[in-house]
């Protein structure tokens, strides 16, 4: 049994169309209502009309991704009760208009970090990359964030210095900018004075009270999602592991039997992503598949190529450190067993080709993405016909 292939599409501003899409060979798509602030409840007549686009170009609306969680539920502070029951609203919503599955994340104030967005590669195509030293820098010099010399050795400080001594004014800025990208999908940008009164309003929240936060919206909206026949995907954190001060609780496998384990319902399930987790050299993809995959509802499938100093860039989708081969034989055994087709999608992308000349979301230009499709569609097939 397949893999259901799917895009993500950002909506009706995305240079990438809903016609791009399906010429990939797509049957569903993945997207969101971006226009709809962070926290309010999706309304029914914005939902239908979303889904009303997509079957137009004659797909489903497979997977939403996402419906953000707000900042007072990740906190527990503020009116963070209201957000959730808006929350369990919005999810009633979208059972009404017939979407079940629903990827969420819980990384406090960002929600994915890269120090750039055009890395070159050596044919020419641009990526996705993490520079360790340049985050530091960006943290200690840029940032400025309080007391943030506490987090590193002395040895990255200096190798951060160093790195910032590099760049000139123009690369800095690009830096800071790339740092504090917004959401994909959207076209907010933090600022400095942003960041770091967000910071600061976790500054008493360490790991143990923010797994607790989380554990108490799943322990709220899991029994929901079940009744509905919604499936719960929470995506893990990007990079895995902690930044800017901050906790993160969704980065390995402990981390995720623990999330698993704090509401038993099966609607309580994982957004299983190969380059979010193999980031952490630790984390053993084929092993959580086989021990955690029947609750994995959503998958994304990137590659990434990693150093021993902490930093890290998404390389071709069958061509780096994840072991793709591997990772897809799981998914389609554990899809055998369980009989079902799985949503997945090519998760980021080398801007390449003609793209190289537009403007598109970080990750989500359209050839690079179809490129790993079509790898990931071949190694799928031939998997299954062996």
């Amino acid at each position: 049994m397949p893999m259901e292939q799917t895009m993500r599409w950002f909506g009706p501003n995305d240079p990438v169309s809903l016609r791009d899409i399906r010429q990939a060979g797509c049957s569903g798509v993945v997207t969101a209502l971006h226009h709809i602030p962070v926290g309010d409840t999706w309304p029914v007549d914005e939902i239908d009309r979303r889904k009303a686009m997509i079957e137009a170009e004659g797909m489903c609306w497979s997977v939403v991704e996402s419906c953000p969680v707000h900042e007072d539920i990740k906190k527990a502070t503020g009116n963070y009760r209201q957000y959730i029951q808006q929350y369990k609203d919005s999810l009633r919503n979208l059972a009404q208009c017939g979407v079940y599955t629903v990827t969420y994340n819980f990384m406090p104030v960002m929600d994915w970090m890269r120090t750039d967005v055009h890395f070159e590669l050596p044919n020419g195509a641009r990526a996705l990359y993490y520079d360790r030293a340049a985050f530091i820098a960006f943290d200690l010099f840029l940032l400025q964030r309080p007391n943030a010399e506490a987090d590193y050795t002395q040895a990255e400080i200096a190798s951060a210095a160093a790195k910032l001594q590099t760049l000139s004014p123009q690369q800095r800025e690009t830096l800071f900018h790339n740092a504090l990208l917004g959401l994909p999908g959207s076209d907010d940008r933090f600022t400095r004075e942003g960041v770091l009164k967000a910071l600061a309003q976790y500054a008493h929240i360490d790991a143990a009270a923010f797994r607790e936060n989380l554990f108490h919206f799943l322990r709220e909206i899991s029994p929901v999602a079940q009744e509905l026949g919604i499936q719960l995907a929470i995506h893990p954190d990007d990079p895995p592991y902690p930044l800017l001060g901050l906790p993160r609780i969704v980065s390995t496998e402990a981390d995720l039997k623990l999330i698993l384990n704090a509401s038993p319902e099966t609607a309580n399930g994982i957004c299983f992503c190969t380059g979010s987790l193999g980031v952490r050299p630790g984390n053993d993809l084929t092993g959580i598949i086989e021990r955690l995959g029947d609750r994995i509802h959503f998958i994304h499938l990137r590659n990434i190529r990693r150093n021993g100093a902490g930093d890290f860039y998404e390389a071709d989708h069958l061509d780096g450190d994840v072991d793709m081969y591997g990772v897809v034989h799981a998914l389609t055994q554990t899809m055998r067993r369980r009989g079902v087709s799985l949503p997945m999608r090519p998760d980021h992308g080398h801007q390449m080709l003609d793209d190289l000349t537009k403007q598109t979301y970080p990750g989500y230009s359209c050839i690079g993405r179809l490129k790993g499709l079509a790898e990931l569609r071949g190694l799928e097939l031939g998997i299954l016909r062996s």
